[in-house]
């Protein structure tokens, strides 16, 4: 392939943005260390290059937030155990990889672009020859002859034209290079927790009856957003704020469609709420949910309410450097367990935390691994009754020596109760 058809963009200046405040988000701090990260999986596999094709991982190696969706217009960043990484993407994302570069949020600047039609002047690779265009940049590369470890993608095609090349997945090693966060990273998601924080106490201000909770919503989400401009102008910044009023909560991502309630829900009064703001900044999730009551609860809410706040404070003790990642799905059950509410659960006490919103462990419940210090979990135990609702809290934690919990809105019965 003629590589003169390959379109490069050299890097930029940052360029300030409007405004009196601070955008926020990872540096060359969090490069620096997850650079080195990948270069120690490297040694250990004893692979030459990695190669990423997921979104999260994309984010990960270059902050790039992908704009389009791999199994449609495929991307690849390729990381060299010698050298600068690489990127692959569909010309869609040509303008957004500019802003980046501009803006200096970018860790490479070797991105070379395809089309998914001919041109009749300037013209790209096409979408077809995708798997000979990342051939000949490897080849440009020196890696030709290489061992390359990818998250889970083995590009057949590929390892066609260049025979001596050997693709293996390393995805499951892979999933231990977001486990422990960079302290600037843990910076970006405590600016996330506070205006989380910051949103649930204007949902404290808003639900009543009567509101429809879609409305509720996208009231709340306009507000962080106009919040988060005058914080952070000019941050890659994400908004997610979503509702469950009533008996529908007792399904804990919703009814129709995933995480929301029905066309024409409202809040009335005697409804359980469960309410979730997730803000990201540089792909950084963090996770705020609360339980609420419109008016005065029923003895039977108040002991649910009871046994999900202490299952809650019970997991987030728990998450202790050092001690195996299950320990904090088992402190929240024991609560439930002598509550009597134990049947009542239904998913794990939580996840890890960071790109992509589910990060790595996901798995809990099982996961006999010591906890990392610096590793950032969701802990969100929830108990659910049929025909009454679900009571869940959900705090953003990170692992310690003492745990430090990020999120901190209010969580007793007396805070949550709007009458």
């Amino acid at each position: 392939m003629n590589k003169s058809n390959t379109t490069k963009l050299s890097l930029g200046r940052r360029s300030s943005p409007d405004g009196k405040g601070l955008s926020v988000g990872v540096g060359f701090a969090t490069r620096d260390y997850r650079k080195q990260l990948m270069r120690d999986l490297m040694d250990r596999e004893k692979v030459d290059a990695l190669a990423f094709t997921s979104s999260e991982y994309f984010k990960f190696a270059t902050n790039f937030t992908a704009d389009v969706l791999g199994h449609e217009r495929p991307g690849i960043c390729v990381v060299p155990r010698n050298g600068e990484p690489f990127v692959i993407l569909h010309e869609l994302s040509m303008n957004n990889w500019r802003f980046g570069i501009e803006a200096d949020r970018l860790w490479t600047d070797d991105a070379v672009f395809y089309s998914e039609h001919p041109r009749v002047n300037s013209r790209l690779p096409l979408m077809y020859q995708w798997n000979e265009l990342l051939a000949s940049k490897l080849e440009e590369r020196g890696l030709q002859h290489s061992r390359i470890g990818t998250d889970g993608v083995l590009l057949p095609r590929v390892a066609e034209i260049l025979q001596r090349v050997q693709f293996e997945s390393v995805a499951r090693q892979c999933e231990r290079l977001r486990w422990v966060k960079h302290e600037e990273e843990l910076v970006v998601m405590a600016a996330a927790a506070s205006l989380a924080d910051w949103v649930q106490e204007r949902y404290r201000e808003n639900i009543r009856p009567g509101r429809l909770v879609a409305e509720l919503d996208a009231s709340m989400s306009a507000l962080m957003a106009e919040e988060a401009g005058r914080r952070m102008p000019g941050t890659d910044f994400q908004i997610y704020c979503w509702t469950l009023s009533g008996p529908v909560s007792a399904s804990p991502h919703g009814a129709g469609s995933a995480f929301g309630n029905l066309a024409g829900a409202r809040v009335e009064t005697g409804h359980v709420m469960v309410n979730c703001v997730y803000p990201a900044i540089d792909g950084l999730f963090i996770e705020n949910e609360r339980t609420w009551f419109c008016g005065k609860p029923t003895p039977r809410q108040i002991a649910l309410f009871e046994a999900a706040r202490a299952a809650n404070e019970a997991a987030c003790e728990a998450a202790v450097a050092g001690r195996p990642v299950w320990t904090v799905d088992a402190a929240a059950q024991d609560v439930y367990q002598r509550a009597g509410f134990a049947e009542m659960i239904c998913h794990r006490t939580g996840h890890g935390l960071g790109l992509g919103g589910h990060d790595f462990p996901i798995d809990m419940s099982f996961n006999s691994t010591p906890m990392p210090a610096r590793l950032a979990l969701s802990i969100e135990p929830g108990i659910y009754e049929y025909g009454l609702g679900g009571f869940r809290h959900d705090d953003t934690v990170i692992v310690g020596e003492k745990p430090q919990i990020m999120t901190q809105t209010a969580k007793d019965l007396k805070s949550q109760t709007i009458l």
